[in-house]
């Protein structure tokens, strides 16, 4: 393994940008950062010759970027239909669809989730990613996933905090009656 061939050193891209999407604490920013890092994992996994993790990540780019402008179930379907087709289309064997599985989970979370539950299913497709990238030889992704999943879980947790903290310093007083009269 050269581990700086091109295609590791597109890797390497990806793994920056990835780090600098799983510190966002907003979701806009996080999903244009997950948007770049997708492209260069598209060139990185095209270059490795894994073509079914390339089309999902360029499926995966177009996701991100379109998220940051909507959030719809049907387009989620619409995308995840994408991914399947490129799936059927170019994953010859089982591990093939370990990252058409990942993208359709990110896709499912980016369209109709926020905040936690959005980080909580996005660390589950990043599992899948990680699976990937061991099985590809990709050590940029490799490492990228890896340190994704500490990111995106010290980033749960310190939401996680933040919201816990502002429930604890709401006053505590009389009930505010539901209805007038």
């Amino acid at each position: 393994m050269e581990f700086f061939s091109l295609s590791q050193c597109v890797g390497y891209i990806a793994f920056v940008l990835g780090v600098i999407a799983f510190i966002q604490k907003q979701d806009r920013p996080l999903k244009f950062y997950v948007g770049l890092e997708s492209l260069a994992y598209t060139v990185h996994f095209f270059l490795l010759g894994n073509t079914p993790a390339a089309a999902s990540a360029l499926i995966t780019s177009g996701r991100s970027f379109v998220a940051m402008k909507t959030r719809s179930l049907p387009l989620a379907v619409i995308v995840i239909i994408a991914n399947v087709s490129a799936g059927f289309a170019l994953a010859g064997h089982g591990t093939g669809w370990i990252p058409v599985i990942g993208s359709c989970i990110a896709t499912y979370a980016v369209f109709t989730m926020r905040g936690i539950p959005m980080r909580l299913a996005i660390l589950s497709s990043t599992f899948c990613w990680l699976a990937n990238n061991i099985i590809s030889g990709s050590i940029g992704g490799t490492l990228l996933e890896a340190v994704i999943a500490t990111v995106n879980t010290y980033t749960i947790v310190q939401m996680f905090r933040l919201s816990a903290k502002s429930r604890s310093e709401e006053p505590v007083g009389e009930p505010i009656p539901l209805t007038r009269g």
